[in-house]
């Protein structure tokens, strides 16, 4: 009995250890019913006062793989579908025609000059005769965008005619290059705007003379400005917006115009003779005809007077397949040195100037390319200037914020980007701006001679 009773008393206390036990978990238990209850309820409740949440649209879409050559056929078809669409919804030639004749006729009188107006009832009633097409044209934002100083109140017709056709060329030519857009992306590649500028050849008249043989070079030497200057990254590929938005495209198409003047033609990369001129020019350079130039090749560019330390560095820091340049690391070189105002081309000169890769130019680097420049003018029996006196000039022409260093801003903001890596890397560069103020003398005076003539 006693036994019993000690085991009748050891279970009854392992049976209330238990049901403390149970009673720990029991409220654990009830704690997380409470807790999924509250999070049930707080989690419906948001559902139902938020259902607009379900109004935001997509904003990623997963490009398919290579593999998925289904989703990418139907993906291709779509984007041309949109396009079409785009189009249509875009005034033809006729609707433009009947536009004018529609300002023509709502004229506000008085017209100053031969210039007709038009004030801003008669826009409107305009705008609802001219048909939906019409209608994002003919807003109050508009309106008052092209009013300037008119006592009247009235805008000018042919400025408002021309900003819609500007308008319409814009989204025409933004579908010509969306079609070249293979990844659709909104970008084009390197070999995408080869494709859209070989196609465009045959439509522009001031290419009519150039040899087929000669399509290649002229192709390669029109993408290289676009690349040049739009994708400084270097990532190989360009916005269509940034095509758009610069003035390379206008330039390019100014060649449908078939009585562009000699000058025109001249000053624009894209002409015939200016592609024939660059490229010409790469040829007398290229002395043992193999298609590359050497440095020593280089060398004879321009004056003849550029630096060898310079050259070295063009060498070292730009794309060469054996130590020699091809024809598109040669475009680069000659659009860098013909626009050294921009910012690109500051880019491109400062980069070898930064011999240190510090992303500024100290005196050091300053002196090592100057010391050239005094060889160079010992050589030409020319009296050597004082480095001091040159570095001082540069930083007073310059103003950089920190005034032991030069960073490529500090060269663009002050306006004398060209100036500075012109006096650094070319003897005939430094010699000019040395003697400028005996060389506009003279210019006076030859100019006063003709006068006396």
């Amino acid at each position: 009995m006693p036994e019993l009773l000690r085991g009748s008393q050891s279970w009854t206390g392992k049976k209330c250890f238990a049901g403390e036990k149970k009673s720990e978990q029991e409220l654990k238990d009830e704690e997380m019913d409470l807790f999924t209850k509250y999070y049930s309820k707080w989690k419906g409740g948001r559902k139902n006062t938020n259902e607009f949440y379900k109004t935001i649209p997509r904003f990623y879409y997963r490009l398919p793989a290579e593999d998925e050559v289904l989703l990418q056929k139907l993906r291709e078809e779509s984007r041309a579908v949109f396009l079409q669409r785009k189009s249509r919804e875009l005034l033809d030639n006729e609707e433009l025609q009947n536009l004018w004749f529609l300002l023509d006729k709502h004229q506000t009188p008085p017209m100053i000059g031969e210039e007709a107006m038009i004030n801003y009832e008669n826009f409107l009633k305009v705008g609802e005769k001219a048909g939906p097409k019409c209608k994002q044209f003919f807003t109050a934002k508009v309106f008052a965008k092209l009013l300037h100083t008119d006592s009247y109140g009235r805008i000018s017709i042919m400025q408002f005619f021309n900003y819609v056709m500007r308008k319409v060329w814009l989204h025409q030519t933004r579908i010509g290059l969306s079609l070249y857009d293979v990844a659709g992306q909104g970008y084009l590649r390197e070999s995408d705007l080869e494709n859209y500028i070989l196609e465009l050849i045959p439509t522009l008249p001031q290419l009519d003379g150039l040899e087929k043989s000669f399509y290649s070079f002229y192709v390669c030497t029109a993408v290289r400005k676009f690349f040049f200057f739009l994708d400084p990254l270097r990532t190989g590929k360009i916005k269509i917006q940034d095509i758009l938005a610069c003035s390379f495209l206008d330039d390019l198409l100014e060649l449908r115009d078939e009585e562009l003047s000699k000058e025109s033609q001249e000053t624009n990369w894209f002409s015939a003779p200016s592609a024939l001129r660059v490229y010409g020019q790469y040829l007398n350079l290229d002395k043992d005809h193999n298609g590359m130039l050497s440095k020593e090749e280089l060398s004879r560019y321009g004056t003849a007077t550029m630096t060898n330390v310079f050259l070295d560095r063009v060498f070292q820091e730009c794309l060469t397949y054996d130590g020699e340049m091809d024809y598109k690391t040669y475009l680069d070189f000659v659009l860098a040195l013909e626009n050294r105002k921009e910012p690109a081309a500051l880019q491109y000169i400062f980069k070898l100037l930064d011999i240190e890769n510090k992303g500024y130019l100290n005196v050091f680097s300053l002196n090592y390319f100057f010391r050239a420049i005094q060889e160079l003018m010992k050589i030409h029996g020319q009296d050597p200037v004082s480095f001091q006196d040159v570095k001082d000039e540069i930083f007073d022409m310059v103003k950089p914020k920190d005034p032991l260093k030069i960073s490529l801003q500090d060269l663009i903001n002050s306006n004398q980007g060209d100036t500075v890596t012109t006096i650094l890397i070319d003897l005939n560069g430094f010699w000019t701006y040395e003697n400028r103020e005996a060389l506009v003398a003279n210019d006076n005076e030859n100019s006063a001679d003709l006068d006396d003539t």
